[in-house]
């Protein structure tokens, strides 16, 4: 199966095969292999009826930078029985607190500050969900690699 990608720095877009599925805006914008993998599985799996890729706005705020931001979740799809999903994909890593001794202080302190904004991102995408009747999920390399 071939999946048209063109790279550009660190995003490639993305050619679906079947773009009657996809919802959202062109260029399909693709950030990481993890998302490109997902996007492959959302464009070929027949239960998908729609989908897209960073085509819902959730204003949160971010308690590192004091302010009021937007954050655009990966991805949306819809399945045939009129569940909807909103999905976030990310690293283990940026889910916990890094742990003492592992890194150096400004790592660890970078570290902290992503922690801090993806929680504020997870807890808005998480009401945003509760009022629209989706479902949030953020999937990590634990729930893309391990069947």
């Amino acid at each position: 199966m071939f999946i048209k990608t063109r790279q550009n720095g660190n995003t490639s877009e993305f050619t679906p095969q079947n773009p009657r599925k996809y919802v959202g805006r062109y260029p399909i914008l693709i950030r990481s292999s993890w998302e490109r993998m997902f996007a492959q599985w959302l464009d070929l799996t027949e239960s998908i009826i729609k989908w897209s890729s960073e085509s819902i706005q959730i204003n949160y705020y971010d308690p590192v930078q004091g302010k009021v931001r937007r954050y655009y979740p990966d991805f949306f799809f819809e399945v045939r029985d009129g569940k909807r999903f909103i999905i976030e994909v990310k690293p283990k890593r940026d889910m916990v607190l890094a742990k003492k001794g592992k890194i150096n202080k400004a790592q660890k302190m970078m570290r902290e500050q992503v922690y801090l904004t993806n929680q504020a991102k997870f807890r808005a995408a998480e009401d945003y969900c509760k009022k629209a009747g989706f479902e949030f999920k953020i999937l990590t390399e634990k729930e893309l690699f391990n069947k």
